[in-house]
């Protein structure tokens, strides 16, 4: 087995030439990677298989991919699905045969970004997953359940790579620093640990985002007059100023996680908890007008009547980003997000407005009640529209006690079930008043 790298020139990006070559270099992923684990076994009892790798910018899809192919000594072919058709797998099929044919030797083939095929693309790989002309290995930052057709999931197996940690991007960046043929020992780099430490940070689980901050530090370093080449605090406040972004995408899994965070906080009467993912969307870029929607919903779905003010609030600081922007509008957004979290309870609206859906869609276009229908002209009078409607501010404490208001084919619903918390304990109280004003007239059963 060749473990030698590919990669023997400095053309190439600190990041491209840092990649490990075996398993005992490769950081994080211990647990798809650690002994005994079943993709460390299969790579080094030779047993391999299609699969997709599953993970954040950095995590090492690329490099484990070139692993694998590395210690199975298997022909390499990377595509990348942003620039690759159906013409390039054609072609990627016809090599992969020219190399089983000529040279009694497998095939990795590696596409990066796979998420971005569409479904006919994706389906072009099957019968060569199926028929053995290469080995599949798909890369995606994209969930693979809503991304990946159903076909080529159940060919190949879904590992799932974690962001690294950061003790993991230090020990990444001190190799970098020390290795003399591929990093950059060759030149005598001066950096204290904490800088080290804020670059592994500002990487944010990113590997290859660490080792571009460390080279393009190293390319704005001067070298002193004993040749030692010093990154000062300065040269790393200048790199990180623009470059340190938190992992967030608009459309994404990482974007759809965080708000079901936020949603999730508030809902668990978190203030603290829905501050933080607040912060963590609009620190990523997220619209907050987005955000603002997000949070009226909440005020209706898991608030509702157990304190009405809520929704209020809501749209007052959906008004207020509108109008200022930020950073007042930012402001308003976390003083909704914290008076919803700390409010009582209730998605009995949520569920009474399901439920009545439910019947509506179940039920059809059912007539509405002779009794219930206006009758603005004398035809509509003759034919009993409106006829023995009671006008419910002439009953007593305008009630129409006994009244049914549903189609008469349904019967008598009910929907909207009151929690005992907040202003709906009262609201359960008078409904429960009514049905007893009902239960007198004997229009409710018992």
């Amino acid at each position: 087995m060749n473990l030698a790298s590919d990669h023997s020139t400095f053309n190439q990006p600190l990041a491209d030439r840092m990649r490990p070559r075996r398993l005992e270099d490769f950081h994080g992923q211990q647990h798809i990677l650690g002994p005994d684990k079943p993709l460390r076994l299969a790579i080094e009892s030779d047993k391999l298989h299609s699969m997709i790798l599953w993970g954040t910018p950095g995590s090492g899809k690329t490099t484990l991919a070139r692993m694998i192919a590395r210690y199975a000594d298997a022909h390499f072919i990377s595509l990348s699905a942003v620039l690759a058709g159906v013409k390039d797998v054609r072609a990627a099929v016809a090599e992969a045969r020219q190399v089983q044919a000529g040279h009694r030797q497998r095939t990795v083939l590696f596409i990066d970004e796979v998420h971005r095929f569409n479904k006919a693309q994706q389906d072009a790989f099957l019968p060569y997953i199926e028929d053995g002309t290469f080995i599949f290995i798909g890369a995606t930052t994209e969930n693979p359940s809503f991304e990946l057709n159903n076909a080529l999931l159940s060919r190949a197996r879904v590992y799932v790579l974690r962001p690294l940690e950061q003790g993991d991007i230090r020990d990444i960046l001190q190799r970098a620093l020390h290795d003399e043929k591929y990093g950059l020992g060759g030149l005598r780099i001066q950096m204290d640990g904490a800088l080290l430490d804020r670059l592994a940070d500002a990487a944010d689980g990113d590997a290859r985002r660490a080792l571009n901050f460390l080279e393009i530090a190293a390319g704005l370093g001067e070298p002193d007059d004993g040749g030692r080449l010093h990154i000062t605090e300065r040269l790393v406040d200048e790199v990180l100023s623009s470059g340190a972004l938190r992992r967030f995408d608009k459309g994404g899994e990482a974007f759809y996680d965080q708000i079901s965070a936020l949603h999730k906080s508030v809902r668990g009467s978190a203030p603290d908890a829905a501050l933080y993912w607040l912060a963590r969307m609009l620190d990523g870029g997220c619209d907050p007008r987005y955000v603002a929607r997000r949070v009226a919903r909440m005020a209706s779905e898991d608030i509702g009547n157990a304190d009405p003010r809520a929704l209020t609030l809501a749209l007052d600081a959906w008004e207020v980003q509108e109008r200022l922007g930020s950073p007042e509008g930012e402001l308003a957004l976390a003083q909704a997000v914290t008076y919803l979290a700390c409010a009582p309870k209730s998605n009995a609206v949520y569920k009474a407005w399901g439920a009545a859906c439910a019947d509506a869609k179940q039920h059809g276009s059912l007539e509405v009640p002779l009794h219930l229908r206006n009758a603005p002209t004398k035809l509509m009078k003759e034919l009993d529209y409106g006829k023995a409607y009671r006008y419910a501010h002439d009953e007593p404490d305008a009630y129409a006690a006994g009244e049914n208001y549903f189609p008469e084919s349904l019967g008598q619903r009910r929907y909207y079930h009151p929690v005992s918390r907040g202003l709906e304990k009262k609201i359960a109280e008078k409904l429960a008043y009514l049905a007893q004003r009902d239960r007198e007239c004997g229009s409710v059963e018992e």
